[in-house]
């Protein structure tokens, strides 16, 4: 009984964290390695709903200028201010880079890194890895929200 508990809650806890970098790496992989991808800027001049849009000003060379890309709108892009972006290969979508981009991109492990916490705490009944996981996740998450 106990072994199968330890299987079921051990296989649970890999599963919250691979489901954590499954989410984050589709935009992390377009940020943090950025040898050979278009990056500059992008000055937001209006926001919808859902997305914002603005003028992309290269900074990489064989970049080229746009008079419009689209960048989400999410708690990190303000009308009115001027990001560092990395544009998505193929698409005139564009996502920050830099620091806060790669903190950003990495927000759902932080997430997933809480919720493996409490699973390995209580299924696992192993607490000082728990505190270990549910320390990293909100160090993560910190972090993203300064830096932003």
């Amino acid at each position: 009984m106990n072994f199968g508990r330890l299987a079921a809650m051990g296989t649970v806890t890999v599963l919250i964290l691979i489901a954590g970098v499954w989410g984050s790496w589709p935009t992390a992989h377009n940020v943090m390695l950025t040898k050979g991808r278009e990056s500059g800027t992008i000055e937001v001049t209006a926001c919808g709903d859902a997305t914002c849009t603005g003028p992309y000003t290269p900074v990489s060379t064989g970049s080229k200028a746009r008079a419009e890309v689209v960048i989400d709108h999410t708690v990190a892009v303000k009308k009115g201010r001027t990001y560092a972006v990395v544009v998505r290969p193929g698409t005139d979508e564009v996502m920050r880079s830099g620091p806060a981009g790669v903190l950003y991109a990495w927000v759902p492990l932080g997430g997933a890194l809480l919720l493996a916490s409490v699973v390995v705490a209580g299924g696992l009944r192993l607490t000082r890895a728990a505190w270990v996981l549910a320390g990293t996740g909100i160090a993560l998450l910190t972090a993203a929200f300064v830096a932003l």
